[in-house]
């Protein structure tokens, strides 16, 4: 089969694939060297995506009620029954909570139908939880939802701030190329301001160790060092006026630094005649993130760093399309194509879509959304490509208000998910490699999802299936679409309907591709029209934005903590966030054993002091709670967290573990502006949490464990494994289980441990390994044994004890993901003489793929020199 050119399907950096599928059917990728994204680069998740295209777990056919059914059938129940809601209810009691995984064409579907036709405005993303508040920020100073920047920016500027924003896990290959920037001209200065000390320092000259959630004090600071009197912009004088009240001393004071740091930063900024500032989650996520958003882009706007090479306010996106889905309005607060709920767009839009049934006032955001389902009040929703029952905050709420929904469809590509199982009716959509349409990157870059897979089962499209329903409700003109390039088409005719440059979004010089020129579309950065034939790499050139008369504004932002705040009961301040080899709520990378080996387990970070003081310990379990729920992770002693902060995944859920859901704890609070939550505050509490037996457990089948047992499953091919900890007698349990089977069983048990292995006909069956603290298992010789059984007494024995055959040396904590690379390995070619991570790369070949793994190299490194120096042993910092 000819290699397809398309688009990752993870982060916002929107890098180009290219994918081919061999005769024997196994998928391969690298990075495609002609997109202007990645240029070839890859993450390594991205190039894992060939490992993640398999059918086992995926939803392939339609159900009602559990039930495998036709289309037709599922679509027909699914229509009268939300027909019949609205007719009872009205439009306000139906909801759609859409995806940033969905491409542009399946938003604009789902958007058009649901304020243009059934004629309300509750459609929201999971988009609100991570860029909601920077749209905010940039429809206020602009007047449009516009991105300024593009990625070349980063390799043109003299001053780069990441605030917010772990760009080397987060948004790798984008880290990769300002790494390279750096190297290629060292004058260029790079800023990390974050309380964690995150691998993204790794390039910093400067690293900022602020208070959680006081970025806004050090930026309003930094505007009343500008000149008032050069700001022509709408509300400058108020913006300055409120900065007037945060001298160096008080800012220092609230960002918890030191005043001579702040004055450093603020001397960068004023001389360095080009500065970036890279912006996300950490920004975003909070009680006050709209004001951070402006407060950053006011110094932007007052010192003139915008809108030139180099400059700029640029806000990442989390997700593939989280653009996408902002252009087509998918934000319950917005209408389609940069339109708002206003008399005019309102009447534009019903001219276009030829509907008298617009939405006329905002719609329910993803938190308030959950909220009127758990009242009662949204009696129907339907879930496209998400996971709220995970990923919303105060998730156990949202589970209880899933549960009494009258109606719940899901659009799913697994067959199980944590909100799949509140589901009366599930729809089996399309996977990546089987999509087809377009997304859209933080760059404003339009790039095509190409397929290269057939279509497993009965699964479709996301568009189409939305289009089926709309004519099950009795839109069938409106939604007669036979193809994806038809739903694009109409939407860039949309852009550009009555726009005459009102519009920032406007990519009307796509709307009369031919089928053939969208298949063969290149990416290209929107607005994409007369004016501009060939797309822009940058905004506000002219320093004119969308606002009445062009003019910008300024914000006058007053400086708020977070609303979480540490007490007696509750000391702690909880951090949320990504780490670097999984994605979301671990649909597709959990699925991947290479992909679980660096951070295998729900982890806590927790500065030594902290870790002393409550007495944890590296690698035992702690028990994390809030007033919400609570969590059980394992412990990273580290001095990159700051005293009194932790830091736990947001990725964990019921099907990779129990009481691994860190959103259980976090509350439903949000920003009054963007509705976006502040899940990057928590107030908690931890204590250690001792089992009296820990252990793991690899079969052939999944095996049922106790309500009690706290477990973590891990993804092993073909067969099961289970990481484990209990109060209860798992040696007994374990050995019924066996003998029930017939099982003959081999063990070794001892002084607090016990270790099992079950056999049928010569064939391994079971392994079970437990002990008082958790035991070392060689976890690849023991799956080995199921596909090839030890043959000697001495290899049994081996395997009893959890270790392979012979003197072998143990990997230890995998490092490298891309080339399987662990802890133990690197350093014993340090001990050899590596000393650099070039040398490393040649030796291990570790570094050399995605480069994720390289600031923890150079820590390894910088660790073994210390020991040297000192002959002690210090902690790894960047982990």
């Amino acid at each position: 089969m000819n290699a397809a050119r398309t688009t990752c399907p993870y982060c916002g950096v929107g890098c180009g694939v290219v994918a081919q599928r061999d005769e024997r059917g196994v998928v391969t990728v690298r990075g495609d060297e002609r997109h202007p994204a990645n240029f070839g680069r890859l993450c390594v998740k991205g190039a894992a995506l060939g490992e993640t295209t398999g059918l086992a777990g995926r939803l392939l056919y339609p159900e009602v009620g559990g039930e495998r059914v036709s289309w037709a059938r599922a679509l027909d129940e699914a229509g009268g029954r939300l027909r019949a809601i609205i007719d009872q209810h009205g439009p306000q009691s139906v909801a759609f909570y859409a995806s940033g995984q969905l491409l542009t064409e399946d938003y604009y579907a789902a958007n058009k139908l649901m304020k243009g036709f059934i004629g309300a405005a509750n459609i929201d993303t999971n988009s609100r939880l991570c860029m909601s508040s920077a749209v905010v920020g940039y429809k206020r100073a602009f007047g449009a939802d516009a991105v300024p920047c593009s990625y070349e920016d980063v390799e043109q500027t003299d001053l780069l701030i990441l605030v917010g924003a772990n760009a080397a896990w987060a948004h790798p290959v984008l880290y990769q190329r300002i790494a390279a920037a750096k190297q290629a001209r060292p004058e260029m200065k790079i800023v990390v301001i974050d309380p964690r000390r995150t691998a993204t320092c790794d390039i910093a000259d400067k690293h900022l160790a602020i208070k959680p959630g006081s970025d806004a004090g050090l930026f309003v600071g930094l505007l009343a060092l500008m000149d008032e009197q050069a700001c022509d912009f709408d509300g400058a004088s108020d913006a300055f006026a409120v900065a007037r009240e945060w001298p160096l001393e008080r800012v220092a004071d609230f960002c918890g630094v030191t005043a001579d740091d702040v004055a450093r930063f603020y001397d960068d900024f004023l001389s360095a005649p080009r500065v970036m500032t890279l912006y996300t989650m950490g920004i975003n996520q909070s009680s006050s993130g709209s004001d951070k958003c402006n407060a950053i882009i006011n110094l932007h706007l007052a010192s003139g760093k915008i809108g030139r090479p180099g400059c700029g306010p640029f806000s990442l996106t989390g997700q593939p399309n989280a653009m996408g889905g902002r252009e087509v309005g998918g934000l319950a607060n917005q209408l389609a194509c940069h339109m708002n709920f206003e008399p005019a767009d309102i009447a534009r839009l019903g001219r276009f879509w030829g509907s008298e049934r617009i939405a006329h006032t905002p719609g329910l955001m993803a938190v308030e959304l959950f909220d009127a389902i758990g009242r009662g009040e949204v009696k129907a929703v339907w879930v496209m490509g998400t996971n709220p029952a995970v990923s919303l905050p105060d998730s156990d709420r949202v589970r209880t208000a899933l549960a009494a929904c009258p109606l719940v469809i899901v659009s799913e590509v697994a067959a199980q998910t944590d909100t799949g199982c509140f589901a009366h009716i599930r729809f089996p959509a399309l996977a990546w490699g089987e999509k087809n349409g377009t997304v859209t990157n933080s760059e404003r870059r339009i790039s095509r999802q190409r397929p290269f897979l057939d279509a497993p089962g009965d699964a479709r499209a996301d568009w189409w299936i939305v289009a089926q329903m709309a004519q099950r409700l009795g839109f069938s003109e409106a939604f007669g679409w036979a193809h994806p390039h038809e739903v694009f088409c109409e939407h860039a005719a949309l852009s550009g309907f009555e726009n005459d440059g009102a519009r920032a979004f406007d990519i009307s010089g796509l709307a009369g591709l031919s089928r053939a020129e969208y298949d063969a579309l290149e990416p290209v950065q929107w607005p994409i029209n007369a004016a501009n034939p060939q797309g822009a790499a940058r905004l506000l050139t002219q320093r004119r934005g969308w606002r009445k008369e062009g003019k910008l504004q300024m914000v006058a932002v007053t400086p708020q903590l977070p609303q979480a705040q540490v007490n007696a009961q509750y000391p702690l301040l909880l951090n949320t966030g990504r780490i670097r080899d999984q994605w979301h709520t671990m649909t597709r990378t959990g699925e991947v054993p290479r992909l679980m080996q660096h951070i295998p387990l729900p982890q806590l970070d927790v500065h030594p002091d902290d870790a002393a003081r409550y007495g944890l310990f590296p690698q035992a379990l702690a028990r994390v709670s809030s007033p919400l729920g609570w969590m059980v992770a394992k412990v990273n002693v580290t001095a990159a967290q700051r005293p009194g902060a932790l830091f736990a995944p947001m990725h964990w859920n019921d099907r990779f573990a129990r009481q691994g859901r860190v959103n259980a704890l976090v509350a439903p609070v949000v920003d009054p502006h963007s509705g976006q939550p502040e899940s990057k505050q928590t107030a908690v509490r931890v204590e250690a949490w001792r089992a009296a037996w820990q252990g793991e457990i690899f079969s052939r089948e999944a095996v049922a464990l106790s309500p009690e047992t706290i477990w973590w499953r891990q993804a092993a091919g073909a067969f099961h494994h289970v990481l484990f900890a209990t109060d209860g007698p798992a040696q007994t349990w374990v050995a019924q289980l066996c003998r029930a089977q017939g099982w003959q069983l081999q063990y070794a048990q001892g002084e607090g441990f016990y270790h099992l292995l079950a056999w049928r006909e010569g064939e391994l069956q079971l392994a079970f390994f437990g002990a008082n603290s958790a035991p070392n298992v060689q976890r690849e010789a023991v799956l080995a044994a199921f596909t090839q059984p030890p043959t000697t007494a001495l290899e049994r024995h081996a395997l009893l004890g959890g270790k392979a055959p012979g003197e072998q040396e143990e990997a230890g904590r995998t490092i490298c993901s891309c080339f399987g690379v662990g802890e133990n390995r690197i350093r014993a070619a340090i001990l050899e003489g590596c000393a650099s991570t070039a040398a490393l790369g040649e030796k291990l070949r570790c570094g050399t793929n995605c480069g994720s793994c390289v600031p923890e190299l150079k820590a390894l490194l910088a660790e073994a020199a210390h020991e040297t120096r000192s002959g002690e042993r210090v902690p790894l910092k960047l982990l």
